[in-house]
């Protein structure tokens, strides 16, 4: 029988291959008023500026060839005139050039004039875009000089001279679909400017009928407060649209008569802010967006729907990055058509990208939002695990205190749930539990922090237990194996488990989202709890909450706190040196949890293929791991992953704290027989000789 081949698994990652990485741009060229031949220059070095930058779509400001500001001249036949022929010239001087971008100016068309934006690529005209929404109030006078778009979308036929004289659609809600192989996912919607600031912005409609990227060429002139709002919304847009959004803004050269525009450019993605430029000054600004994340975020969302009626008001068309081929008439009404192009590849591997993936995405790059995040992670650990005790009448918690990372944070959640339910701090019972493993360093982390907290302290040593449990079940102890180590992982449970049954409390899981993601966890042991309030927080986070922790206390609370953290992570499960060392190291085992979590991340968050995933950490850990290393446990991550679901399909219950949870009653289910075949053939067609970073 042949072999069953799937076509797009290669995990060959070399340059070229698309990681779904879309560059896009906006541009604030410098212009003067009503100089069209002047100012279409200025556009064509911008055209050519991107392209040889490798942007796939660049937004030009609204009526870049006259400026927004041209008055009464918009009326003008000489200057509508100018142009049309300005229009022709930058179509056939970019027919060389793969990039899609967007030209404003004045319009004319029957009795009207229209406030356009004709969106060009490689020497072809594919559409005039039609401000909807017109501004007449305060500074503004649109309507004086402009009619608003039609309430359908119509093809109209240009001058001859632009680029043959074929028909175009002409109105709101054009999207221009990319036909080339694999740029699938490059979809462009237009609004212009106001059509922003509006109810319901024309961006909207275009997202439903599919278009991940909106331009939007304005000219917003600036005054105090302006310019925060403006990124609110833009950022805004982008997220309730799950999409990428770019807005172009006019600037030098624009009338000073009464207004001052400050050339504020701005890309984003689902809420984020990717690139601005500075205000008061020209030039570009470029971003790659993923649009692989666009189209996960879609897919994962349940309220993001197509209802029929959304795309009627929306004309698509068909363009091509690839050079234009002789097709008979052009003059025809053709420009929704698909053409068939050798079109370069406009969709980045991130291994080509500008952008570099966050080495921790659990983790805010800035120490304010690191804070405030902390604390807010706290509050829901907090409040969980405080509403649990309520609801249960408990008003004692039993937990066991290694002196690691994971229970040093679950007994600061304890504390802090206790003193929120007015509850004294002794109701607390944290119990230390020496085994073969434990050193005394960790021990004494353990005593003196639940001493410094004001929390009941038990020791409560498990050698003797363990090795006549050894006896029973014929186990030699010199048998260092798994059932040497997880015999000692379920003993400690059935101590913390009866001691809650004889203080009528409940045990206080301690283990992370990063341990339940590797199965690294004993089954029935350190796996069980009565309630787990790490469940959601990655081992990475659980760093940082620990040190924030340490601020906020000071004093000797913060010394034992940071010498927690200086402690390598270990279950302590093996004996310890002769210098009575930590032996036993979890990293050395299951690999670097910073990998892991990416790993994680990018996996559950947006769904993506092992090579991609693959080809980002190379990025983002260059100079930290090499390819192979991140290759080898990248494989480890997705064969422990799919592995030991079982082990996570029946979890105690757990707050929520994050985007990325594992919970079988919430984010994650998955039948704990799930086949990791598919992954691990991804991982191991990588050709990690040939990355190049």
């Amino acid at each position: 029988m042949d072999e069953l081949i799937f076509a797009g698994v290669s995990g060959a990652a070399g340059a070229g291959d698309g990681d779904g990485f879309f560059r896009i741009a906006a541009a604030t060229p410098k212009i003067r008023v009503a100089d069209v031949k002047g100012n279409a220059k200025a556009a064509l070095d911008a055209v050519r500026e991107a392209a040889a930058a490798g942007v796939g779509a660049l937004a030009l400001p609204e009526l870049n060839l006259t400026g927004y500001t041209a008055g009464d001249l918009f009326h003008d036949r000489t200057l509508l005139r100018a142009c049309e022929r300005a229009l022709a010239w930058l179509v056939a001087q970019t027919r060389d050039l793969p990039i899609f971008f967007t030209v404003g100016l004045p319009w004319a068309q029957g009795e009207n004039v229209y406030n356009v934006v004709a969106a060009c690529c490689r020497g072809r005209l594919l559409g005039l875009t039609v401000k909807k929404h017109l501004p007449n109030h305060s500074e503004f006078y649109e309507r004086r000089w402009f009619a608003p778009a039609p309430l359908n979308v119509s093809f109209v036929q240009v001058p001859a001279d632009i680029a043959g004289g074929r028909c175009v659609p002409f109105g709101s809600g054009i999207v221009y679909r990319c036909a080339d192989d694999g740029c699938s996912g490059v979809v462009i919607g237009i609004e212009v400017c106001e059509d922003l600031w509006v109810p319901e912005p024309p961006s909207t409609s275009m997202a439903l009928a599919g278009a991940t990227v909106i331009l939007n060429p304005s000219a917003s002139d600036e005054v105090i407060g302006k310019a925060g709002y403006r990124r609110d919304l833009v950022c805004g847009q982008s997220a309730r649209l799950y999409c990428a959004y770019a807005y172009a803004d006019a600037g030098e050269g624009e009338s000073t008569t009464d207004l001052v525009f400050a050339g504020d450019n701005i890309i984003a993605e689902n809420g984020g802010l990717l690139a601005r430029s500075e205000l008061f000054s020209t030039g570009m600004v470029a971003a790659d967006v993923d649009l692989d994340r666009l189209a996960a975020e879609r897919r994962s969302s349940s309220t993001w729907t197509r209802p029929v009626f959304a795309t009627g008001a929306v004309q698509e068309v068909s363009f091509s990055y690839g050079a234009a081929r002789p097709r008979g008439d052009e003059r025809a009404c053709d420009a929704a058509a698909p053409e068939i192009h050798e079109a370069p590849s406009l969709l980045y591997s991130a291994l080509e990208t500008l952008r570099v993936a966050p080495r921790a995405p659990f983790v805010p790059a800035d120490d304010r939002d690191l804070a405030q995040r902390c604390e807010t992670i706290l509050d829901l650990q907090t409040v969980g695990l405080a509403t649990r005790l309520a609801n249960t009448s408990s008003q004692s918690a039993v937990i066991g205190l290694s002196g690691g990372l994971d229970s040093t944070l679950a007994l600061l959640v304890c504390v802090r749930a206790f003193d929120r339910l007015g509850l004294a701090r002794t109701g607390i019972m944290a119990v230390s539990m020496p085994g073969f493993g434990t050193t005394g360093r960790t021990k004494s982390n353990a005593q003196r922090l639940a001493e410094q907290l004001g929390v009941s302290f038990r020791e409560v040593p498990i050698g003797e237990a363990v090795r006549l449990h050894f006896s029973d079940i014929g186990h030699d102890p010199e048998v260092r194996d798994v059932t040497y180590e997880n015999s000692q992982a379920r003993e400690r449970t059935q101590i913390l488990m009866d001691l809650a049954n004889e203080l009528g409390g409940f045990v206080i899981g301690t283990g992370d989202l990063s341990e339940l993601a590797l199965g690294w966890a004993t089954y029935n042991a350190d796996h069980m709890s009565m309630y787990g309030v790490n469940a959601s927080v990655p081992k990475t986070l659980v760093r940082h909450l620990v040190r924030y922790a340490a601020d906020v206390f000071g004093g000797e609370i913060a010394e034992v706190l940071l010498d927690v953290l200086d402690t390598p992570v270990s279950p302590e499960l093996l004996p310890p040196t002769g210098d009575d060392e930590i032996a036993q190291r979890t990293e050395d085992l299951v690999g670097p949890y910073e990998l892991h979590d990416f790993f994680l991340y990018h996996m559950l968050r947006f769904g993506f293929a092992p090579s991609k995933i693959f080809r980002m950490a190379c990025r983002s850990f260059e100079g930290v791991y090499d390819p192979a290393t991140i290759h080898a446990w990248l494989r480890t991550f997705y064969r422990r992953f799919f592995a030991q679901q079982f082990k996570r399909s029946c979890l105690p219950d757990g707050p929520k704290v994050g985007s990325v949870t594992l919970s079988p009653r919430g984010d994650w289910r998955m039948p704990s027989d799930a086949s990791s075949r598919l992954w691990l053939d991804e991982v191991d067609a990588i050709d990690v000789d040939g990355i190049e970073l």
